[in-house]
């Protein structure tokens, strides 16, 4: 029989993986995006707002819980939180903390072996003398699981293998063995890269190897403030998201982690350190690489339009073009680089989402480390097969809006819940100062009873009705819009217009335009129109077809509109994708939610419930 009773080797080593769980890809690629979208320098002030009131109090709790917990060997949040209080639900709320780390390792993990492909041709050489365009199609291209861009057949599919291999690897090592030093190694470089990457945006000037501006301007534009945005509910949203996506907070990875404190370790400076050491690679580092970068050679107008795509448009889809005109061999060194960071960003997050449900196993079934580590790669893999085949039908979005957003609101909600008004602000006060290295200011003590779960509701009930193009005047008794990314606006499918059946003989077009291209990348065929909207923005529609079972009833600058038939034939509409992994992902939940309970009952019959 297994025996759970593994420790961390060094402090330096803990606050290395607890960083290195909360930097990820966040911090690079989605950052200064949210940035730009939502106000410039005016967006730090809602962020730093929401770090102080929601950000550092959940990293209290969720490592003084976890060390809680830990206490009584426990490392996984179904138990941690039932020491807490012993009433049943809270066991359940637990399965959370589960649940989140595998489904969002299942894409994340998707999403790491796409760096560990982008290094790999940066070395070799594959970016040199391709076009902004080429550039871009190669990503579209190595999405695709049937087009190789280095002769490996299914090149997506064998790089997401290898990457859960390694994981699995390191994670059978053990935490001090493999996790932490993982992260010694992992973390320091990932910021070596950075600093790297920044200063060579910083110091780029103008009609030196193709720039345009200097690195200066985009910096300026950045962090220009548009104070007006502070009006916009959207933006305090916006900020809020930031902080559960770049602290890693309500996922359970935290709490896991800290289940393998000792009684008296620190909790409060540990939790201090590693959130400010996040924060100093998002908003330092992370705001001086792309955005500077992309401003230098490509210009204001054509990054806010590259923005609109997300962190993906630029990093993976830009950035190798970028590094393109800095020559042969600094471009070498520069991909190596920014995929390297992203590559260590990625995997010290990965392996804190495999700790939970492996501690679960070796806790509540006796697994050894190996055979849980084995069991979270297999899981894993086969959970994200989804993400790669049907990338293009949105599964691997559907993947992040419910266990890497919804879910982690939920979750921090319920806990802070829990930890302020049950376990009670008395004992959870004395958990986050005991064995404390530093004096947590007292404001904390009402900030994390009241402040952090009003402000989580306020989060979640925004989410929950975001009105149309997030105009909150909206708002009346008499209803409103919802926005299409609102909880209620996704799980009616809002923004799929009328190809709202599984199965149809004909694809309708979204909405009204014209047909400007009808196009093949790789093996994938292509029609796309356009229409200038209502603030004179050119919006286009791209809609996939296939050649052999489907037959185009439109041609190039044909005029169509919305609800008008696009092509015919055997039809399987986006939605049966998404309702598809939505119902994965509910399956995933309750069996861990049935595990969870045949653990309670194996304890109950063991005597191991604690009165």
């Amino acid at each position: 029989m297994a025996s759970n009773t593994e420790s961390w080797g060094s402090r330096v080593g803990l606050v290395l993986a607890m960083a290195g769980n909360a930097v990820g890809f966040g911090n690079f690629l989605r950052f200064p995006v949210q940035a730009v979208q939502n106000g410039g320098g005016a967006f730090i002030i809602p962020y730093l707002v929401s770090f102080l009131v929601m950000g550092i109090p959940l990293l209290f709790i969720e490592w003084s819980s976890g060390r809680y917990g830990g206490k009584y060997r426990h490392h996984s949040t179904p138990f941690i939180l039932q020491t807490m209080d012993k009433r049943w639900i809270w066991k359940y709320v637990g399965v959370f903390g589960i649940f989140s780390n595998i489904a969002i390792a299942a894409y994340y993990c998707y999403m790491e072996s796409w760096t560990m492909s982008y290094i790999i041709h940066s070395v070799i050489g594959t970016f040199d003398g391709m076009s902004q365009g080429a550039v871009a199609g190669f990503f579209t291209n190595y999405l695709d699981v049937n087009t190789s861009t280095t002769g490996i057949p299914y090149e997506a599919l064998v790089f997401f293998v290898l990457c859960i291999a390694l994981n699995t690897w390191i994670l059978s090592r053990g935490i001090s063995s493999g996790i932490e030093k993982v992260a010694k190694i992992g973390v320091p470089l990932l910021i070596v890269f950075g600093i790297f990457l920044a200063v060579k945006g910083i110091t780029l000037k103008a009609g030196h190897n193709g720039a345009v501006n200097d690195g200066t301007v985009g910096l300026n534009f950045l962090w220009t403030p548009d104070f007006s945005s502070l009006a916009n509910p959207k933006v305090w949203l916006a900020a809020a998201g930031q902080i559960f996506f770049t602290l890693s907070v309500g996922m359970g990875s935290i709490q896991c982690y800290a289940s393998y404190l000792k009684k008296k370790d620190d909790v409060a400076l540990n939790a201090m350190s590693a959130g400010w050491m996040n924060e100093f690679v998002e908003i330092v580092l992370g705001s001086a690489i792309i955005i500077p970068i992309a401003i230098g050679y490509l210009g204001i107008d054509k990054v806010v339009e590259l923005t609109n795509i997300g962190g993906l448009g630029l990093g993976f889809r830009t950035m190798p073009y970028l590094f393109e005109q800095w020559g042969p061999i600094l471009s070498a060194v520069a991909g190596t680089a920014f995929f390297g960071l992203l590559f260590f960003a990625g995997i010290t997050s990965s392996l804190a989402m495999g700790t939970p449900g492996m501690g679960f196993m070796m806790d509540e079934f006796k697994w050894t480390r190996k055979k849980s580590a084995v069991a979270f790669g297999v899981v894993v893999m086969l959970l994200g097969l989804p993400t790669i085949f049907f990338f293009s039908q949105g599964v691997f979005d559907e993947y992040d809006y419910w266990a890497g957003t919804i879910s982690l609101v939920v979750f921090a909600l319920l806990e802070s819940i829990l930890f302020a008004w049950i376990f009670g602000m008395k004992k959870g006060w004395r958990e986050i100062t005991s064995g404390a290295d530093i004096k947590v200011p007292l404001f904390y003590r009402f900030v994390i009873k009241y402040i952090t779960p009003v402000a989580l509701l306020l989060v979640f009930f925004g989410a929950l009705i975001r009105p149309v193009n997030d105009d909150w005047s909206q708002l009346s008794l008499r209803g409103w819009k919802l926005h299409n990314e609102s909880i209620i606006g996704q799980l009616q499918h809002k923004g799929l217009g009328p190809n709202t059946h599984w199965f149809s003989n004909s694809f309708y077009a979204e909405a009204s335009g014209v047909v400007d291209s009808v196009y093949r990348t790789g093996s994938k065929h292509f029609i796309r129109t356009s229409a200038v909207d209502s603030k004179g923005q050119l919006k286009s529609r791209v809609y996939q077809y296939e050649p052999l079972k489907h037959q185009l009833v439109v041609e190039e600058n044909d005029v169509v509109m919305a609800g008008q038939a696009v092509y015919t034939g055997n039809v399987v509409n986006r939605v049966f994708y998404l309702d598809m992994a939505r119902l994965l992902l509910l399956s995933v939940f309750l069996l861990i939610s049935l595990l969870v309970y045949f653990a309670w009952n194996k304890r109950r019959r063991e005597g191991r419930i604690r009165r």
